[in-house]
């Protein structure tokens, strides 16, 4: 007898709750975190914002899941989209440094040279 007519059985296994659940800042005006780029009171929006993320216990996975998707706008774990793209920034320029390394070392060995490249300044 073939396959055919059967189905998956239900997902019916327990998941945790999604860390959005625990926000903070579930049920505040989205503006505070978002502001229109036009308005006079940009800064004091951020600050407000920062001062809901600054008591949200799952900060840290906020900032992280708009770190991984670079979020382009807003605050997100108690960092403006500047904050976070200078974040981006570093970490690119260390994740690039470490490719150099990498391949000044692997010049080296393919070399059979015992001596260790110069550093930059």
């Amino acid at each position: 007898m073939g396959r055919r007519g059967r189905r998956p059985a239900p997902d019916t296994l327990p998941r945790p709750a999604h860390w959005t659940a625990q926000a903070a800042c579930i049920g505040a005006p989205p503006d505070i975190f978002h502001p229109p780029q036009d308005a006079g009171l940009v800064h004091l929006a951020i600050k407000e914002a920062k001062g809901w993320c600054a008591r949200c216990p799952v900060q840290a996975q906020c900032l992280t899941d708009a770190l991984d998707r670079a979020e382009p706008h807003g605050v997100w774990g108690g960092l403006d989209a500047g904050e976070r793209r200078a974040i981006l920034r570093r970490r690119r320029e260390r994740e690039r440094n470490a490719r150099r390394r990498a391949e000044r070392a692997e010049e080296v060995a393919a070399d059979g040279s015992t001596q260790e490249p110069p550093e930059a300044a």
